[in-house]
């Protein structure tokens, strides 16, 4: 299946996520990814107008795998509820939906 990425690693700061794909690599910065939570909290923040304040040092300090279909992400600003489907991931880093 080419929307489940074949490998998945955190640069060692953890300030980049880095999905491979067999037609791509993608290359996720921690604070695009934090900022690109869909998780309720954040949809609610978003839409009351609530400004994200992120800490210049943001990590993903893990990446746990949902099902065969997402990751979670853990970051160091103690967010951990978003859900990030593949096919999300990949519009992310830019790659058209397989």
């Amino acid at each position: 299946d080419a929307m489940e990425p074949t490998d998945i690693t955190l640069d060692d700061p953890g300030t980049t996520l880095v999905l491979t794909w067999p037609d791509g690599t993608g290359r996720l910065d921690a604070e695009l990814l934090r900022r690109a939570s869909r998780a309720a909290s954040e949809i609610r923040r978003q839409a009351d107008g609530i400004e994200l304040r992120l800490p210049a040092d943001l990590r993903v300090e893990a990446a746990e795998p949902i099902g065969n279909y997402a990751l979670r992400l853990v970051f160091s600003d103690g967010h951990h509820r978003g859900i990030y489907p593949w096919s999300y991931l990949r519009s992310l880093a830019g790659l058209e939906a397989a």
